[in-house]
C-alpha cells in the first residue's frame, strides 16, 4: 500500500512551493490507490504558531487537496520519540555530549583555522578502548546519534537518480536537546517509520537531510522508504524563492483572483510534464502522473503563464460556480444582482473576456447598475447629433414586442442606412449610455440581457 504524507512546519504561511510538495505526494497517492497522510511539523516550538496552522490547514482546503489522515502534530508525541530515543541509547547508537556551547565554539573556531569543515569532534563518543572525559556537574547533556564512520549512504532518488554521501561527511547529529525535546531529523524519521510512509516527496533542499535520516532508520531497524526530491521553484529573474521574502498565503492567489483549480493546474506543470498538455483537470492530472516524468532541474514561476490557465479554467467552470463565487464580491460593491438578469447568464457571456475572477466582476457590474462614462469617452462618443440620434434609436426599442437579441439585432442594419452611419457609431454611442463603457460583448446580447425597461431607462 502507498503511503505518502505532506509534512509542513507552521512557521510561516502555506508557499506556493508546499502546495507543491503536496500535490505531488497527493497525485501518487491517488494514482496508486494509496493513503495521503498531512503531518505538522511543529517541534519549533518558538516559531511555530497556531496561526500558521490555520494557514496551512485553510490553505489544503481552498487548493482542495483532502488527506486521508491527520493532520497529525509532532508536539503530541514526545513520549514516543522519548521512548524511541531511550532505545538507541540502550542499544548504543545514541549516546550523551556534555559539551558546553563554548567548547563546541573553540572546536568550530579550530576547524575554521585550519581549513577544514567546522564539525563536533566526537569526544563523548563512546568506543572500544576510548577513555570518556569526566562528566560534569551541573551540565544537562545532549543525545547524539552514533552516526557510522566510514562507507557511504547510497540511495535511488525517483527524481534525482543515484546519489551518494560518505559518512565521513556526516557529523553525529543531535537528537535530542538538553532539556529532552527531540530534533528535527529525529521527529520526521520515528513519524515516517511509525507512520509507514513508503515514498517521501519533497523538496530537494532535503537532500543533505536525507542521508542522516536514512542511517538513522538503519539505526533503528526500521524499513527505508523511497525518496523523491522536488527541484526548486525559482522566480521569474531566476533567484530562489523565500518563504520570508517571497512569502505570500496560497489562500491569497484567491484574493488576486486565481482559481484553486487553476493554481493546481500550473503548479503540477512545474517540473513535470505530459507532451505538449498544458491546460487540465486534477482527475487527468492523477491519470497522468508518475515521479519518473519530474524534471531535476529548477523551474520558473511565470505570473503570465498562471494568468493564462486561468482564463482557460474560467471559461471550462459551471457559470453557476462562478455565480456563487463572486456574488459576495458585487454585494461588496454594492450591487444588487436580485435586481437584474440572473448571474449565471451574464457570466456566461463575459468569462471570455477575462483572466482573472476580479476582472469578472467588473465585466458583471454594469448589467445592473449603470457605470458613469469616462469624460473621454463621452466627449469621443455622445456628441449632440449621436444624443440626438440615440433618442430616435430607442424610440425604435420601445416599439419592439419580443426583446430578444436577434430582434434588436435586426434593427441595427434599417436604422444605420436610414441615418446613414456606419455600425460604429451606433454601438459605441449605445454602449456607452446604457454601459458606460466601450467595452462589451454583443451590444444585442448585452441589451437583451439587461432588459428592456433598464435599457430605455438609461438611454431616457
Amino acid at each position: 500500500m502507498i503511503r505518502t504524507r505532506f509534512a509542513p512546519s507552521p512557521t510561516g504561511y502555506l508557499h506556493i512551493g508546499g502546495v507543491r510538495t503536496a500535490l505531488f505526494s497527493w497525485a501518487y497517492a491517488r494514482k496508486h490507490g494509496g493513503t495521503f497522510v498531512l503531518r505538522i511539523e511543529d517541534t519549533d516550538l518558538e516559531r511555530s504558531t497556531p496561526e500558521s496552522v490555520k494557514a496551512i490547514l485553510d490553505g489544503m482546503h481552498w487548493v482542495g487537496l483532502d488527506y486521508d489522515e491527520g493532520p497529525f502534530y509532532q508536539t503530541h508525541r514526545f513520549d514516543r520519540y522519548k521512548a524511541a530515543i531511550q532505545q538507541m541509547l540502550e542499544a548504543g547508537s545514541a549516546y550523551y555530549c556534555y559539551c558546553s556551547k563554548e567548547e563546541l565554539d573553540a572546536m568550530r573556531a579550530e576547524a575554521e583555522a585550519r581549513g577544514d569543515k567546522p564539525r563536533y569532534d566526537r569526544r563523548w563518543r563512546p568506543e572500544p578502548g576510548k577513555t570518556l572525559p569526566a562528566i560534569p556537574a551541573g551540565v544537562q547533556p545532549v543525545v547524539r546519534f552514533k552516526n557510522p564512520l566510514d562507507g557511504v549512504v547510497a540511495w535511488e532518488d525517483a527524481v534525482k537518480g543515484r546519489i551518494e554521501i560518505a559518512n565521513v561527511e556526516l557529523d553525529d547529529l543531535i537528537i535530542a536537546r538538553g532539556d529532552g525535546s527531540p530534533t528535527y531529523n529525529f521527529c520526521v524519521v520515528v513519524d515516517d517509520w511509525d507512520m509507514n510512509i513508503t515514498h517521501i516527496i519533497r523538496g530537494d533542499d532535503h537532500v543533505n537531510n536525507t542521508p542522516r535520516q536514512i542511517n538513522i532508520l538503519t539505526a533503528l531497524g526500521a524499513p527505508l522508504p523511497v525518496y523523491g526530491h522536488l527541484p526548486m521553484i525559482l522566480r521569474e529573474d531566476g533567484q530562489k524563492m523565500s518563504k520570508r521574502r517571497d512569502a505570500v498565503s496560497v489562500v491569497d492567489y484567491a484574493g488576486m483572483g486565481i482559481l484553486p483549480e487553476a493554481l493546481l493546474n500550473y503548479l503540477a506543470r512545474l517540473g513535470w510534464g505530459h507532451g505538449d498538455d498544458e491546460f487540465f483537470d486534477m482527475q487527468q492530472f492523477v491519470e497522468w502522473f508518475g515521479l519518473e516524468a519530474v524534471s531535476p532541474s529548477p523551474s520558473r514561476f511565470d505570473k503570465e503563464k498562471l494568468l493564462w490557465l486561468n482564463a482557460q479554467h474560467i471559461k471550462a467552470s459551471d457559470n453557476g460556480k462562478l455565480a456563487a463565487l463572486i456574488a459576495p464580491r458585487l454585494t461588496e460593491a454594492g450591487i444588487d444582482v436580485s435586481a437584474g438578469p440572473e448571474l449565471g447568464a451574464v457570466i456566461g457571456m463575459v468569462k471570455e473576456r477575462v483572466q482573472d475572477t476580479n476582472a469578472l466582476v467588473g465585466q458583471c457590474d454594469y448589467f445592473y447598475k449603470k457605470r458613469m462614462p469616462s469624460d473621454e469617452d463621452l466627449a469621443k462618443h455622445l456628441d449632440d447629433a449621436s444624443r440626438a440620434r440615440m433618442g430616435r434609436f430607442a424610440a425604435r426599442l420601445s416599439e419592439l414586442v419580443d426583446w430578444s437579441a436577434a430582434a434588436i439585432h435586426e434593427l441595427f442594419k434599417p436604422f444605420c442606412a436610414e441615418e446613414g452611419i456606419k455600425m460604429g457609431q451606433l454601438g459605441m454611442p449605445l454602449r456607452v449610455l446604457v454601459c458606460g463603457t466601450t467595452q462589451t460583448p454583443s451590444i444585442d446580447a448585452v441589451l437583451a440581457l439587461i432588459g428592456k425597461d433598464e435599457v430605455l431607462k438609461r438611454m431616457a
